[in-house]
């Protein structure tokens, strides 16, 4: 094992922190840079189980000197998270091998690792940048007004089919305009009974029911001089609706049990997997709180009508779960990938994160691949039917007939043809194009 003064000295030149292990684990050397990054002295790292002063996840499920040992092969920058002396993650880069001495016998391990937490403050910063690309034309549509309303403090009502990203496209609004550094107060108003969503919202003062034992600030208070983004809010009772209404009307409101009027200063931005024009034209939602909210309106296509952003999203979900469960995977190998582009995603962005994570939990080598994702998702047809049938064929055929002939009848007015065939506008676009219609 290292332990002389010469041997020392080499591993103190090092800037990458370096230690080794005894048949025991047992830390038998613990050089300066180890000591740096980890706030930990070499007199008390000596001796030490290793994973007693690492605190890494990594230690529990995946040692790299442990798999170095069962490999018979080095490990390569893996990487976790370990906790330091003051109970801070910091981001490392692991790698690992075995010790032998000259009889060939194996004597320990050593691991040597690099903080690399600006390299991951650079990537989140790339990742919040990238974010807000796409390769979809519609979605390019939508990304593209977001630095216009983020500098506009009009209300904007976002659509979209549950899990689509409305509240990432709602934040990004926020953190792109003069509000950034105010508050971003968010509320699921179909996730609360209304009486519980009414004190959520507007707060309470001590006394206004049993329990109130002191005043409490609602959610319209604390989002101060921010955004206040309300999530669902087509499932409101009509009662709420014109609390809210007169809380827009009036820029005031007042808490639960009190009689004096607070102000309201914060932006609102409002979403809904309903489509809020219809309801009111089926008197389910008001018509002048729909006007209030919908100054401008933004529609976030469907996972499946954007298709071509899967693989940049599936890697961002990948880096994400990577980090948060301190693995290492390389990435998703291409016939796992069609799978993922071929899937419809009937639960978007939100579902494919969780097949991620699954995937993630499942993967024992480096690449995702078909096995671990669900079974509705591994279906794959053969080389030969990858070309439409000629039933697949016809069926287009007759669907984009029916849809010329419905963009005549309504003048070639996109809208108003979507409504006639029941189909979503962005859907319609993407056929058009697609099929070369107009």
């Amino acid at each position: 094992m290292p332990g002389n003064d010469f041997d020392r000295s080499i591993l103190d030149s090092l800037s990458e922190g370096v230690f080794t292990v005894d048949k025991d684990w047992k830390i038998s050397s613990f050089n300066r840079s180890a000591e740096e990054i980890t706030g930990i002295s070499r007199q008390d790292a000596l001796g030490q189980i290793c994973s007693d002063v690492l605190h890494s996840r990594l230690c529990e499920r995946r040692c790299p000197i442990r798999e170095a040992l069962t490999k018979g092969s080095p490990i390569k920058d893996q990487r976790c998270y370990f906790v330091d002396i003051e109970g801070e993650r910091i981001p490392i880069s692991v790698s690992a091998a075995t010790l032998i001495n000259n009889a060939g016998n194996i004597i320990g391990g050593v691991e040597t690792f690099r903080d690399i937490s600006e390299l991951e403050a650079l990537r989140n910063a790339l990742h919040r940048q990238n974010s807000l690309t796409s390769r979809s034309p519609a979605m390019q549509q939508v990304l593209d007004l977001v630095p216009v309303l983020a500098g506009n403090p009009t209300s904007v009502l976002i659509f979209g089919e549950t899990g689509t990203g409305k509240e990432i496209i709602a934040r990004a609004i926020h953190q792109h305009g003069p509000r950034a550094d105010k508050p971003f107060i968010a509320i699921n108003c179909g996730a609360l009974p209304e009486n519980l969503l009414e004190s959520e919202l507007f707060g309470y003062k001590k006394g206004a029911f049993t329990g109130a034992d002191r005043d409490k600030p609602g959610r319209l208070s604390q989002a101060r001089d921010g955004t206040l983004f309300l999530d669902e809010i087509g499932e409101i009772s009509p009662a709420m609706q014109i609390r809210l209404l007169r809380v827009l009307q009036e820029r005031e409101f007042e808490p639960l049990s009190s009689t004096k009027p607070e102000p309201f200063k914060a932006r609102v931005i409002a979403a809904s997997h309903r489509d809020l024009k219809q309801m009111v034209d089926e008197d389910l939602f008001r018509q002048d709180l729909y006007y209030r909210l919908v100054v401008f309106r933004l529609d976030i296509p469907p996972l499946r009508e954007r298709r071509e952003d899967i693989p940049a999203l599936a890697a961002q979900l990948l880096a994400r779960a990577n980090a948060r469960m301190e693995q290492n995977i390389a990435g998703i190998d291409p016939r796992a990938m069609e799978a993922l582009q071929r899937y419809d995603w009937p639960g978007n962005i939100r579902q494919l994160e969780n097949v991620i994570e699954r995937a993630v939990v499942l993967c024992h080598n480096a690449w995702i691949t078909p096995e671990q994702l669900p079974s509705e998702l591994q279906t794959f047809p053969e080389a030969s039917d990858r070309h439409p049938s000629p039933a697949a064929q016809i069926r287009r055929q007759a669907e984009a007939e029916a849809i010329l002939s419905a963009l005549k009848e309504n003048g070639f007015n996109r809208k108003a043809t979507a409504a006639h065939l029941g189909m979503h506008p962005t859907t319609l676009y993407r056929k058009i194009k697609a099929w070369e219609l107009i």
